[in-house]
């Protein structure tokens, strides 16, 4: 049985390629519980006496729970993903068998790692891989105990291997339904009329796999201070040939093809380690929020509360520091469970941003019923202020609207003297736009943080024209004046 280092496992890609094929052709992920799989992890607690059994799957970016058993006297929390970074699964994956785990908190190789697993008081563990019929490990079957425990005999091992066949032999049904399904209703997918553009899929896993993705950071302002008080997240595409790629350039085939799930989650976890960065430079940016864009599928995805939770306490990060924006599309098409995500991560302790508001549909009717913390004022009303009264009583009401639900607004788009002028006449605390700041990278964003207070000088602030706009990194002087780059627009 292996004992594994652990860390961030490096796969082979194409070995990683073939396994994902192999997982998704079970359409296993994301799935409602179903009693053979409970079946499994409780016969796999009851007969190993183990205080919890887990049985999950791993995609390209999270790991994800299936079934998960424990007794009255397990300190047990229902978790449906985490992160796939530094988890046990990669180390399962790298054992290419058995893995145990015998003694958790006194290990000093784990010391850091496998925090939830801490959280949850786990002492040891025994894993065992879950393969596909041609052998590919697509999960893992865990036994946890509260307590050190010793090895497991060779017929307790042959025990617990013998459940992970079980499991493997139901996703070989649910891969042979879903075939036939398939072939009953085959259409042409729709990537295939898009193979002469840019990006194809394979582009995007090159970007991936490469780490060719960078995050860029617009500040937002207390307009009374011109204090930074938060940031808000924005992907680029740091391409090695075609340079710096703006997000609606490549997010519509992440969609497309799904990979927005794994690029999404990396955009969450680079930020979670950003403000972990900046923490340690001045303790005095624990109180500095970044804000990251979230997908509709992202949003979809029953685990997401469970995969923030876990990665808040993977990467140390509070909850407060880190905001959460949505577009009202993304919470419309069902209702009910948007409300319990936004609830969940409510509970959580994470902030959550309104995105675009004022541009759906049905924003009064449905507002009150979701417990957001802030408004964001989409930048087509900003910029409209300037003429003439209606744009300008539309913004009033919503800041007006926002104060009677007890929310905060923060407004997109201000470019220019009199839009900053005209929102503080309104009341609106919070804005963000080229008046103060381009999206900037870590790099420029360190060196705004280093302004005394936070406080960007109001003599320096100048705003620029959007046909002024092109792909330079600016040095300090240039990002006091608001300087070049990507609009707010362009965001994902």
């Amino acid at each position: 049985m292996a004992h594994v280092e652990p860390g961030i496992c490096m796969f082979d890609r194409q070995q990683e390629e073939i396994r994902l094929a192999s997982l998704h052709a079970t359409s296993i992920l994301d799935t409602p519980p179903e009693a053979a799989y409970d079946t499994i992890t409780r016969l796999a607690a009851e007969y190993f006496q183990a205080g919890a059994a887990v049985l999950d799957f791993a995609d390209r970016s999270r790991v994800w729970v299936k079934s998960l058993w424990g007794c009255h006297t397990y300190p047990q929390k229902i978790v449906r993903e985490m992160p796939r970074t530094g988890s046990l699964f990669d180390l399962t994956v790298a054992a290419d068998g058995p893995l145990e785990i015998l003694d958790l908190p006194q290990d000093p190789a784990f010391e850091g790692r496998l925090a939830l697993l801490k959280q949850l008081h786990v002492g040891s563990l025994v894993s065992v891989p879950v393969r596909s019929s041609d052998g590919i490990i697509l999960g893992a079957l865990t036994i946890f105990w509260d307590r050190p425990h010793t090895a497991l005999e060779d017929d307790g091992l042959r025990m617990l291997e013998g459940l992970a066949d079980m499991a493997s032999s139901q996703l070989e049904l649910r891969r042979l339904r879903r075939n036939m399904s398939l072939r009953k209703n085959r259409r042409p997918h729709p990537i295939l009329r898009r193979l002469d553009t840019w990006p194809r899929r394979s582009d995007l896993l090159r970007a991936i796999e490469e780490r060719q993705f960078v995050l860029h950071y617009q500040p937002e302002i207390d307009l009374s201070t011109r204090r930074i008080v938060a940031l808000e997240a924005l992907i680029r595409w740091d391409h090695p040939d075609r340079g710096l790629i703006a997000p609606m350039d490549f997010i519509p085939m992440a969609e497309e093809t799904g990979l927005i799930l794994p690029i999404g989650d990396w955009v969450m976890e680079e930020a979670c380690r950003q403000i972990q960065i900046w923490k340690q430079q001045d303790p005095d940016h624990s109180n500095l929020r970044i804000c990251v864009n979230l997908s509709a599928r992202q949003f979809s995805r029953p685990g997401l509360t469970d995969h923030v939770e876990a990665l808040l306490l993977q990467t140390g990060v509070a909850a407060q520091q880190l905001g959460l924006e949505m577009t009202e599309s993304s919470l419309i098409p069902n209702m009910h469970t948007a409300l319990e995500v936004l609830t969940s991560l409510r509970k959580l302790g994470v902030s959550l941003l309104l995105d675009d508001f004022g541009t759906g549909y049905s924003s009064l009717n449905h507002l009150h019923s979701f417990p957001f913390d802030v408004l964001k004022i989409d930048r087509i009303f900003v910029t409209r202020m300037t003429n003439g009264d209606q744009p300008l009583q539309i913004v009033r009401t919503i800041i007006e609207l926002a104060r009677v639900l007890g929310m905060d607004v923060v407004a997109e788009g201000i470019d220019s003297t009199d839009h900053y002028r005209l929102l503080r006449q309104l009341g609106c605390r919070y804005g963000q736009g080229y008046l103060f700041s381009e999206p900037l990278s870590a790099e420029a964003v360190t060196r705004l943080l280093s302004l005394p207070g936070r406080v960007l000088p109001e003599a320096e602030m100048v705003g620029v024209r959007r046909d002024d706009i092109c792909f330079q990194e600016p040095d300090v002087l240039r990002v006091l004046r608001g300087g070049n780059g990507l609009s707010q627009i362009e965001k994902p």
